[in-house]
């Protein structure tokens, strides 16, 4: 936090207040000695934008009205309603909009807060990626999957680790991108795996960024192929790989929406169809696919359907 935003911080509550009421008094009175010479209501401005924050909106207008009537009241012009009126919209308009500076910066803080605890608590490996592919937060599962040198992810650039998902933040089709993915993955020594990413990009502020869940299905994939070779001992020919389902247009419009993290409800308004018409092609894909989620399907998608969407 900024040495400014320091001087909201919640803990400063009382002691503010405090400083703005004196500040209000001494302007009073200054501006009512100054009275014949020169009008000091203006300097109004600089206590209401100080309590602004600790302050109901009710409140702060409320404080704007009066300060306009304390500034009305010791100018040596003639009294004006309409200039009255001017001065509590300028004064309760200044408080009001602090007032929202402050409060937004808290709810961002507090979002940040919030994930950097589910990041480091989590036994699952995340990371966060900023707007240049600079790893932001990295949690100690994450650590310990990709081993990197240094001993400390923060500050590195993801594409050393995982080269497919730095070009994530690259894609702009919607504000929110939700996807899933299989990548070979590089430790910090030198070693590949198979990594399996569930990962989401989004915006702080106009910056792009991306949070991913990492997996490690290296031992898996052994495991699997270990149990196979057992099983198939006998086998002397491989199957046929199974071959790539054709789809239709509608089937491709939704797959594609699918892709960029849209739900059912925005599918529909985005084709302009009805959600059950959506639900029932999303199944069309699962028999065409052989997949039972979602998330299986995106990864279809992007394995075999890539160049199509």
């Amino acid at each position: 936090m900024q040495p400014l935003e320091q001087l909201w911080d919640q803990r400063n509550r009382t002691p503010v207040l405090m400083v703005t009421g004196a500040i209000v008094l001494i302007i009073a009175v200054v501006d009512w000695w100054t009275k014949p010479y020169v009008s000091l209501g203006f300097l109004y401005l600089f206590p209401i934008m100080l309590a602004a924050a600790f302050l109901p909106r009710w409140f702060v207008a409320l404080l704007g009205a009066a300060f306009a009537v304390l500034a009305e009241v010791f100018s040596s012009l003639t009294p004006s309603y309409v200039r009255l009126g001017f001065e509590t919209l300028a004064l309760a308009g200044c408080g009001l909009f602090v007032g929202e500076l402050v409060r937004n910066r808290r709810l961002s803080l507090e979002a940040q807060e919030r994930l950097k605890a589910l990041v480091e608590t989590s036994p699952a490996a995340i990371v966060t990626v900023d707007e240049r592919g600079f790893i932001e937060l990295a949690n100690r599962a994450a650590v310990e999957l990709m081993a990197p040198r240094g001993g400390s992810l923060i500050g590195e650039p993801i594409a050393v680790f995982l080269p497919e998902l730095h070009h994530a933040l690259r894609w702009e089709e919607a504000p929110q991108f939700r996807a899933s993915m299989q990548c070979q993955g590089h430790r910090g020594n030198g070693e590949t795996f198979t990594a399996d990413v569930w990962f989401s990009t989004y915006k702080e502020g106009s910056a792009p960024k991306l949070a991913a869940i990492i997996a490690d299905l290296s031992s898996e994939e052994e495991a699997e192929a270990t149990a196979g070779n057992v099983q198939g001992a006998a086998v002397t020919q491989s199957p046929e790989p199974r071959q790539r389902a054709a789809l239709n247009g509608r089937e491709t419009e939704v797959l594609r929406l699918l892709v960029q993290g849209l739900a059912n409800k925005e599918i529909a308004a985005r084709m302009e169809i009805s959600e059950s018409a959506v639900k029932n092609t999303i199944q069309q894909l699962f028999a065409k696919t052989g997949v039972r989620t979602r998330s299986q399907l995106v990864r279809v998608a992007l394995e075999e359907y890539r160049k199509v969407l």
